[in-house]
C-alpha cells in the first residue's frame, strides 16, 4: 500500500526556516498531484502547496513568497521548505498524493494518500 511519512517538524522562533520531507513508498511524486497541507488547533484543514507531475506549482495566499515546494524524484521524495516563518504557520503539516489537476495545476481536492503529520510550532 501507498505510504507517506513525514519528517522535519520542530519548534523554531518567528523568522527561522524549517524544511519538511515526505518521504513516499509505492507511489511516484512525479507521477501526480502532491500536496502539502495543515490543521491548526481548532482550525479547519487548510491546502498550503501544491505541485503537478509537470512541475507546476501551487500556493495558498498566507505561504507566498516564504514557502517552496520541490520533490527529488530520485528519492522520491517531497519537500516544503518553509521561510520567515510566523506563529500563525504554528500547525501539524501533512503531505498528500494523488489529488485532482485542474487544467496544469493541482487543486486541493480529492487526495487518496496522506501521510500521519509532523508538528511545525512557531514562537513570537
Amino acid at each position: 500500500q501507498v505510504q507517506l511519512v513525514e519528517s522535519g517538524g520542530d519548534s523554531v522562533q518567528a523568522g527561522g526556516s524549517l524544511r519538511l520531507s515526505c518521504a513516499v513508498s509505492r507511489y511516484v511524486v512525479s507521477s501526480g498531484c502532491m500536496a502539502w497541507f495543515r490543521q491548526a488547533p481548532g482550525k479547519e484543514r487548510e491546502g498550503v502547496a501544491t505541485m503537478s507531475a509537470l512541475g507546476f506549482t501551487l500556493y495558498a495566499d498566507s505561504v507566498k513568497g516564504r514557502f517552496t515546494i520541490s520533490r527529488d524524484s530520485a528519492k522520491n521524495t517531497l519537500h516544503l521548505q518553509m521561510n520567515s516563518l510566523k506563529p500563525e504557520d504554528t500547525a501539524m503539516s501533512y503531505c498528500a498524493a494523488n489529488g485532482r489537476r485542474i487544467g496544469n495545476f493541482c487543486s486541493w481536492m480529492d487526495y487518496d494518500y496522506w501521510g500521519q503529520g509532523t508538528q511545525v510550532t512557531v514562537s513570537s
